[in-house]
């Protein structure tokens, strides 16, 4: 049955770790829709000997610690030599293959420029390779660097740009079962917020490390009698939004945040699960200049589509807007079929660009692509947003429960979506052109600069 297949499949993946599931499954991917991009080869070069104490460590602690230690969500810490040493080739691996750290974005196509970008440099990706290639020497003691205090992992990450959250909203507490169907809990919470504010930053976090393997999606809205719309959408693996500076999300008076939480059962039982919500606020003589919104574009090619067994799809969406915008951050969603998404622009003089491309997507890690304010892309009125996913039902596909099945359009993760959340800055004429002057001034104090 597709229930105990997906089950069983989820459980595995959640509960053994990220990085232990790859171990047993290999690094093999989807290539019949996607040519793999992202893979980094490097000739070898000894003239100076790579040492974990020196080399690898340093990284390490930039880039795998939080999660590769002790009571976080990584399934085996990597804190010390012998950590590394036994998992190295699997590390390597890992890293020429972008697959860590988990951040699923495309070196060599579109914007680079990301406002949270934890990809690994190309030059401790080469590092990783010398040292292992080279006998995976230890080095000098006296060259270690000296342990991080690591904080809670269920702490909010955006506060260590943004200082404490202004407003916490949590969810009222949800029993998830050990086995069963997909289940959804939408319960209201009053927001504190006692004057219309605009939003800087959001982030969101399941209270517990086991909580957070259950939380498929957590989507919130503003609701009251001074207005509403949205706050924020979760999914597993996703930091957070930020709003530019020069625009104004609203968080209404005294409304109530509202929750749409997709909780999934996948072989733990969670007793009181719970979301929380941090909202960072703009200063209260804040107002803004234009409107920001987050809102769901969809790609589904009509009202919905089906994946035949052992099938592949590719869905589009083309979206226009009445006024000039700037999207501000990009978002692909979908479950285990889902494969690789793209996002481009095509200008009304025919021209095509694209913005940001994910060729080896996973339904594990959901990121918010947010896009520097300077590259962030402009569309003036005429101008389409295409949106494009791809799919694969077949066993190459290694997040595939069951390519047996016929996957439809659907809210439970045995079914399939299509659909972009996409942060948009609602400009004017006036708006657009001055972005665009600033923009041109910068470039030319920069080329003066140099």
């Amino acid at each position: 049955m597709q229930e105990v297949s997906i089950y069983r499949w989820t459980a595995r993946i959640v509960t053994s770790g990220v990085l232990a599931m790859l171990v047993t499954l290999g690094m093999g991917h989807t290539g019949a829709l996607v040519a793999q991009q992202n893979v980094v080869q490097f000739a070898s070069s000894a003239d100076v000997e790579v040492t974990f104490t020196a080399d690898i460590a340093p990284i390490l602690q930039k880039n795998c610690q939080l999660c590769h230690q002790e009571g976080s969500i990584g399934p085996m810490p990597l804190m010390t030599y012998q950590d590394a040493r036994r998992w190295s080739r699997r590390i390597k691996d890992m890293v020429v293959q972008r697959e860590m750290p988990p951040y699923q974005y495309d070196t060599d196509t579109g914007i680079q420029d990301l406002k949270y970008d934890p990809r690994m440099s190309e030059e401790d990706i080469e590092t990783i390779v010398e040292w292992v290639e080279s006998g995976m020497a230890e080095g000098d003691p006296a060259l270690m660097p000296p342990p991080i205090e690591w904080g809670d992992p269920t702490e909010f990450t955006l506060a260590e740009r943004f200082g404490p959250p202004d407003v916490i909203v949590t969810s009222p507490p949800y029993d998830v079962p050990e086995i069963g169907q997909d289940r959804w809990w939408q319960p209201s919470v009053d927001s504190g917020i006692t004057e219309p504010r605009c939003i800087r930053a959001i982030e969101t976090k399941a209270v517990s490390i086991d909580g957070r393997s259950v939380t498929h999606h957590a989507n919130t809205s503003f609701r009251g009698e001074s207005g509403g719309g949205r706050l924020s959408e979760y999914a597993l693996g996703k930091l957070g939004e930020i709003i530019p500076e020069g625009a104004c999300r609203t968080a209404p008076a005294n409304g109530q945040v509202s929750f749409d939480i997709h909780y999934w059962p996948n072989g733990i039982q969670v007793d009181g699960a719970q979301v929380k919500v941090a909202i960072w606020l703009y200063p209260e003589d804040y107002e803004g200049d234009y409107r920001q919104t987050l809102t769901l574009y969809g790609l589904q090619g009509g009202r919905g589509f089906d994946i035949a067994p052992h099938g592949t799809l590719m869905t589009q969406g083309f979206h226009t807007f009445r006024t000039p915008v700037r999207i501000d951050s990009w978002q692909p969603h979908g479950h285990t079929r889902l494969v690789a998404s793209s996002i481009q622009i095509l200008r009304a003089n025919g021209r095509r660009e694209t913005v940001g491309m994910v060729s080896n997507w996973s339904a594990l890690w959901h990121h918010s692509h947010i896009f520097e304010d300077d590259v962030a892309p402009l569309l003036n009125v005429g101008d389409k947003l295409i949106l494009t996913s791809w799919y694969d039902n077949t066993v190459n596909n290694r997040y595939n429960p069951d390519p047996d099945q016929w996957v439809s359009i659907g809210d439970r993760t045995a079914d399939e979506m299509s659909h972009n959340w996409i942060g948009v800055t609602h400009l004017d004429e006036e708006g657009l052109e001055q972005i665009q002057a600033d923009r041109e001034e910068r470039l030319i104090l920069d080329g003066d600069r140099d």
